[in-house]
């Protein structure tokens, strides 16, 4: 199974890019997870944060693949507690479909890109820098796989 992680923004902080990178590598070929950063929209002054919203919009739902399994980072989706998101995984294995984790813009994802989600994941009510999501979701990615193995990273 492949995975993508599908960003809206561009140039992590070097501590954003290691970390990720850590546990990137770590998840290694049970979950193959490639960052696809996407450009954001035009935002500021005179502009419209709506057709930016809408742009970066299209922008996504034009890098998923037709048969993809989409999971949308959204503060109305789902909480999951790490156990409960290795079931999740467990669960997107037995599927045999690739995976989309998003990560929209400022102003969170169009509203094309929820219909098309088939399911939304919230990591809690805290509002989390965009570049922060992304090491938070690989971190909690790879103590999903290690609960699954019985690896001892995860002590609850």
């Amino acid at each position: 199974m492949k995975a993508r992680l599908i960003a809206i923004g561009e140039r992590m902080p070097a501590w954003v890019a290691e970390g990720y990178e850590d546990y990137r590598k770590r998840l290694g070929r049970e979950l193959a997870l490639e960052l696809v950063e996407l450009k954001p929209g035009m935002r500021g002054k005179g502009r419209d944060d709506a057709r930016a919203r809408q742009d970066e919009g299209t922008t996504v739902l034009a890098a998923l693949g037709r048969d993809t399994h989409v999971i949308a980072l959204d503060g109305t989706g789902k909480t999951w507690s790490s156990e409960q998101l290795a079931g999740e995984l467990a669960g997107w294995r037995m599927l045999g479909r690739d995976l989309a984790f998003l990560i929209g813009g400022p102003d969170g994802h169009a509203p094309e890109v929820l219909a098309r989600a088939n399911q939304r994941w919230s990591l809690g009510p805290l509002t989390l820098p965009h570049m922060l999501v992304r090491l938070v979701l690989v971190e909690q990615l790879y103590r999903a796989g290690t609960i699954m193995t019985g690896h001892p990273y995860h002590r609850a």
